[in-house]
């Protein structure tokens, strides 16, 4: 087995990344022979979108890249350990789980350079990332916004809830795109189904 390998869950917010997060954190778990040391960081460590003292702040590009680049940093060190002085045939390893990652600041930032996230991506690879990219078909999105607090919906206009759905749709367009752009090996999974189990062994890497 490698020294380093993991998961990088990308998708809109409603898609399932926590629930298909905490089932594969299960699937880790159950299996002894998997490595022992076992890294996850959700999307509070890593997306562009932050709520700073009550208050929502988006970063700006240069900003989101210094985090990535600290993350994939703290993992690179990890690695070198494991294959240095660290490793043992009982540990295995690091696993590892990001959440919100290199799609998401391909999404938010596509009209500037992405030549620094390319080299963060080309680093996740050589630490044996792999990437599942969740979605809602169109004809479920209004339903799956809904789904995670209807009281908040409930005082929402039709048009207004059309435009959280278009806005939806048209992310998923974009992170489909930058998807197929990437060098990271990309699953696409619809979700419609919320049969997080079953997801979450598709997503799972045997190797």
């Amino acid at each position: 087995m490698s020294q380093m390998r993991g998961i990088i869950l990308e998708g809109y917010s409603n898609s399932g990344k926590t629930s298909i997060l905490n089932e594969l954190k299960k699937l880790h778990c159950h299996d002894h022979n998997n490595e022992r040391s076992f890294i996850v960081l959700s999307e509070h460590y890593s997306q562009v979108l932050h709520r700073v003292n009550g208050e929502l702040k988006f970063l700006n590009q240069d900003e989101h890249l210094h985090i990535l680049t600290e993350r994939v940093k703290m993992l690179k060190q990890l690695s070198l350990w494991a294959k240095g002085v660290g490793a043992s045939h009982r540990s295995k390893g690091v696993f590892f789980i990001l959440e919100r990652f290199h799609l998401n600041h391909r999404t938010a930032f596509s009209h500037s350079g992405l030549h620094k996230i390319k080299e963060i991506e080309a680093e996740l690879c050589g630490l044996g990332a792999k990437c599942a990219l969740l979605t809602i078909s169109t004809d479920q999105a209004e339903n799956r916004l809904k789904s995670r607090n209807p009281e908040h919906w409930k005082s929402k206009t039709e048009k207004e809830t059309q435009k959280a759905v278009d806005h939806l749709i048209h992310t998923q367009h974009n992170l489909r795109q930058h998807a197929s752009d990437t060098i990271i090996p990309t699953l696409e999974l619809n979700t419609d189904q919320q049969d997080w189990e079953s997801y979450a062994k598709v997503i799972y890497p045997s190797d």
